[in-house]
């Protein structure tokens, strides 16, 4: 992924309004992410640890979404599987939900997904980021095949979201 600005990440946002996009918290260490190795922007809101937010490249141009996710909760130990990258944690996984884009976003439709808890996804898939045991199954895949697994996943959770 190519290093994204602040101007570029707050007017790439769908599904929340020009005020909230120009509002949200965006990192304050853009220069120091591994753009190379992402293949897509996601960070928790430290302000508001139910938000989470993430920011793609697609076909046309960036695309941003708005999450709400479960805030940390102590005693969760299940393992889960992340829709997105296909590796599998303890407690760290959780279902965030993106308010839909447009008229239906404002009716209170809305589309969820398993993900990362962390939104690391990317750093998962290339070993840059250990899940612990058991975290990255064994698979016949190539790492470009991972890797582009990982960007349909989320292509297609962006286009729930957009549609």
């Amino acid at each position: 992924m190519k290093p994204l600005t602040e101007q570029e990440i707050r007017t790439a946002f769908v599904n929340c309004t020009k005020g909230e996009a120009k509002r949200l918290s965006v990192p304050r260490d853009l220069a120091e992410r591994p753009w190379d190795d992402l293949d897509y922007l996601g960070w928790r809101d430290p302000q508001a640890p139910d938000r989470a937010y993430v920011v793609a490249e697609s076909g046309d141009g960036l695309k941003g979404l708005v999450l709400r996710c479960p805030s940390a909760t102590v005693g969760q130990l299940r393992r889960s599987m992340c829709s997105m990258c296909v590796t599998t944690h303890t407690g760290g996984v959780s279902l965030m939900v993106a308010p839909k884009a447009g008229k239906a976003g404002q009716q209170g439709n809305s589309v969820g997904a398993y993900i990362c808890s962390d939104l690391a996804c990317s750093l998962y898939v290339r070993g840059k980021r250990d899940a612990g045991a058991g975290g990255r199954m064994h698979e016949s895949l190539t790492l470009e095949e991972k890797i582009q697994r990982t960007v349909a996943n989320l292509a297609a959770f962006i286009a729930k979201v957009t549609a």
